[in-house]
């Protein structure tokens, strides 16, 4: 048989034609995987985005302006549970991103990989893993749904079960409730098949049942972003601008290659791509090639973030393992997987927040994505000093009608956590998704400001001084101005949506 028909027919037997799982090794990697996310992932404080999640967690809604429900639910728990502990807040992300592991290695049972290509493959995931997986964020659940979605699909080819297609329609649910890409996935998949086959896939009517499903599912975040006239869509276009400011499309491939990892990552993200569409033991999976580049293409012109593409990476690994065992049996360990790993490993641990606070500087912030999501760590507590004391220093008549007002999400996130223990009043941000928190009163005459300058807003006081600045030492926030805005002239119903912004 040729083309699209090549793997339509007789379904294989459960089981039949793929090695056992070597449970033994790969749940070994894995555990070792976990135990270094654990270690390290209360190192530093939190990071700006998981204090919005827990500001948007302590806000529960169907939806929200720039995500789905699932990260400030998960986040909402963790803080209830752990309050307080970083490592708490994160143990979702490490136990997901660690799980990953394993789905990994089952994709690569399921092209015919024994031990030593499972393994290698856990390996390889873990690697890549360690640079986006230990906080809690949707670039860590999200890859890992995906996994398991192409999993479930990969192992429909080879058994026919019916089954696996209503399973991959929930898994596919879940991650529209973490992140509205996956659909990009399943568009670029079906076309793949389509032009390639498996084309029987498309008319299993359990893959419609699974569709449904994930449909149903997902319409009350939908009606929300109904309600509140598509957020979503402006997020996309401020995602698509932020992504122009690093080279674009041009920069995309080279960025998604660099997030597979340096080392093995590259080698069997290359290798792996080259042998979907070469092997003839994988003919029935040459869709899953097609499916990649469509996918990397898609998220390349259309401005998507680099890790974007990141849940196709554990096919690329798999494939890459089996076919390095299945071409090079008792060589291809020790010429092309252990220099690979030993690289990996080492950039690896540049990736570990392996100094201590009094050894870290940050030059270069905003460019240097390590130090980026590092110097987001720190100074949030120091930001709440900060904007505590101006408002303490305001007499107590005035305090009555001040609300505490930030120009980011970010400092509005932090200040809402830190500022209750420090006495302050709610806190408000017209930036992104907390906007939607709600506005300060038409009693509020005067608001402290932080996060920058106070902007559109000094035309709505009578005065706007600059009364503080945050000293962390460390962080995004060091240097911040806190100001002191008196004196409101106008209706906060009318001047908060012409402040509400994306970007």
């Amino acid at each position: 048989m040729r083309g699209g028909n090549a793997t339509e027919g007789v379904p294989a037997r459960e089981g039949a034609g793929v090695p056992s799982v070597a449970w033994g090794p790969v749940l070994a990697v894995t555990a070792a995987f976990g135990l270094v996310m654990l270690l390290f992932s209360g190192r530093y404080g939190f990071f700006g985005d998981e204090l919005y999640f827990i500001a948007a967690g302590r806000e529960l809604d169907w939806g929200y302006a720039d995500q789905p429900p699932m990260l400030p639910l998960l986040a909402l728990l963790m803080d209830n549970l752990f309050p307080g502990s970083v490592v708490g807040l994160r143990l979702p992300a490490t136990l997901i991103t660690t799980s990953g592991a394993i789905v990994a290695a089952l994709l690569a049972r399921e092209f015919g990989g024994g031990r030593g290509a499972q393994v290698a493959t856990a390996g390889a995931y873990a690697f890549s893993g360690l640079a986006l997986g230990r906080m809690l964020a949707t670039s860590t659940v999200d890859p890992v749904l995906w996994a398991v979605v192409l999993l479930l699909v990969v192992r429909w080819v080879r058994t026919r079960n019916d089954n696996l297609l209503v399973w991959s329609g929930l898994a596919t649910a879940a991650a529209l409730q973490t992140k509205f890409l996956i659909p990009v996935l399943w568009v670029v998949l079906g076309v793949s098949v389509l032009l390639m086959g498996p084309r029987d896939l498309l008319r299993r009517p359990k893959l419609w049942v699974g569709a449904l499903l994930a449909v149903l599912i997902t319409v009350p975040t939908l009606l929300w972003q109904a309600a509140n006239g598509w957020p979503q869509l402006e997020m996309s276009s401020v995602v698509a601008g932020e992504t122009e400011l690093f080279g674009g499309a041009w920069m995309y491939l080279p960025g998604t290659i660099l997030v597979a990892g340096i080392g093995v990552g590259t080698t069997f993200f290359f290798y792996g791509l080259w042998r979907l569409f070469r092997s003839p033991e994988l003919r029935a999976y040459r869709f899953l090639g097609l499916t990649v580049v469509g996918v990397v293409a898609v998220f390349g012109l259309t401005g998507g973030r680099i890790y974007y593409a990141s849940g196709l990476y554990p096919v690329l690994f798999a494939v890459a393992a089996v076919e390095f065992q299945r071409r090079r049996t008792g060589t291809w360990l020790p010429w092309v997987a252990w220099p690979a790993f030993a690289l990996s490993a080492l950039m690896a641990a540049q990736m570990l927040p392996l100094k201590a606070e009094s050894e870290l500087d940050y030059p270069n912030i905003g460019v240097k994505w390590q130090n980026f999501t590092e110097s987001g760590q720190f100074g949030w507590p120091e930001l709440g000093d900060a904007v505590a004391k101006v408002y303490h220093d305001l007499p107590a008549e005035k305090r009555r009608d001040t609300a505490i007002v930030s120009n980011s999400y970010w400092w509005a996130s932090a200040l809402a956590y830190y500022g209750p223990e420090r006495g302050l009043p709610t806190s408000y941000s017209p930036h992104r998704g907390f906007s939607y928190f709600g506005a300060p009163g038409e009693n509020v005459k005067n608001v402290v400001y932080s996060g920058g300058d106070p902007g559109p807003l000094r035309s709505h006081f009578a005065s706007c001084t600059q009364r503080g600045a945050v000293s962390s030492k460390l962080g995004l926030v060091d240097g911040s101005p806190v100001w002191s805005c008196e004196g409101f002239t106008g209706r906060w119903a009318e001047v908060w949506p012409t402040l509400r912004r994306m970007a």
